[in-house]
């Protein structure tokens, strides 16, 4: 009988961390930071139940997403952990699948609001990986998943829901225009996409200095909202002037990396510059595991 050598499990277990994408994941927790700054909630509190539910719910959409890809990605990302048979496609599906219910099991730590967005988060990333990604509505729905995320961390208070919710409406506009202009990260994209991934990031742009402004200017919060306008606009500018597979990856990836500053402006104006910080270290978190790790 064969046995698994130290070495062949290493393999294994780096294929399975490569699945889960650590940069992607290392970017939910800052939603759920910037909702919990936006909800007031009291420190630490739920917070660290809220941080594991979000980071095994983006985990396990991640997976899953590579699984109902399994074809294309076969033709169009041969190196990936699935279509290069370092993990089966059977193996994942239900790596994937426990990873959203952990999610969900984990959420009840925050108590019942918590769990019901975490419950519907779920549902929503699993319309995404099962039938939106080919929809020309895809795109809101990917969106409608990050704005989950940060509804997460704001349910830690829920009477905060009542006001709090349309803030979701950040994230959603920006992952739509980030994951719209992703559709061309292949092949190449077009610059109607990227004409409007512009537009949707300048009005999220608009919208945050607006937040910043009320009740009074925060000084932190503006120089989060020039970080962002440096970090996006210059390579979703290039992805529109020269739609290119190349150009259009490189907007994606700095418009995930990135979004983790939107939630940085969130914790400036709701809970002050030092939370801002923190968040911004995830950031400097996702950005070193970008380097060891793919994006897209």
């Amino acid at each position: 009988m064969s046995e698994r050598t130290p070495t062949t499990r290493g393999l294994t277990a780096r294929a399975y961390v490569e699945l889960v994408r650590p940069p992607n994941v290392t970017t939910a927790t800052a939603d759920v930071l910037a909702g919990y700054a936006v909800a007031g909630a009291p420190w630490p509190g739920s917070v660290g139940w809220l941080l594991g539910a979000t980071v095994c719910l983006y985990a396990g959409g991640i997976v899953l997403n590579d699984v109902f890809d399994f074809d294309i990605d076969r033709l169009e990302r041969p190196e990936r952990p699935i279509p290069s048979g370092r993990v089966t496609r059977t193996a994942a599906a239900r790596f994937g699948g426990l990873l959203l219910a952990a999610g969900a099991g984990l959420a009840w730590g925050g108590g019942q609001a918590t769990a019901l967005v975490a419950a519907a988060t779920a549902l929503c990333i699993l319309l995404y990986d099962g039938l939106g990604k080919r929809q020309p509505w895809g795109p809101v729905n990917m969106g409608a998943c990050r704005a989950g995320n940060l509804l997460l961390g704001v349910a830690a208070t829920p009477a905060a829901l009542r006001w709090a919710w349309p803030l979701a409406f950040l994230p959603l506009a920006y992952i739509t225009a980030v994951t719209a202009v992703s559709r061309g990260e292949v092949h190449g994209g077009n610059r109607p996409v990227a004409a409007f991934a512009l537009v949707s990031l300048g009005a999220v742009l608009l919208a945050l200095l607006w937040l910043c402004s009320r009740p009074h200017w925060s000084p932190a919060g503006l120089l989060l909202v020039a970080a962002l306008v440096v970090r996006v606009l210059p390579p979703f500018a290039r992805a529109w002037q020269s739609p290119t597979a190349s150009t259009t990856r490189l907007a994606v990836r700095s418009g995930v990396l990135s979004l983790m500053l939107l939630d940085a402006v969130l914790g400036a104006v709701y809970a002050g510059a030092v939370y801002a910080a923190g968040i911004v270290v995830t950031a400097l978190a996702a950005g070193w595991l970008a380097r060891r790790f793919a994006v897209t």
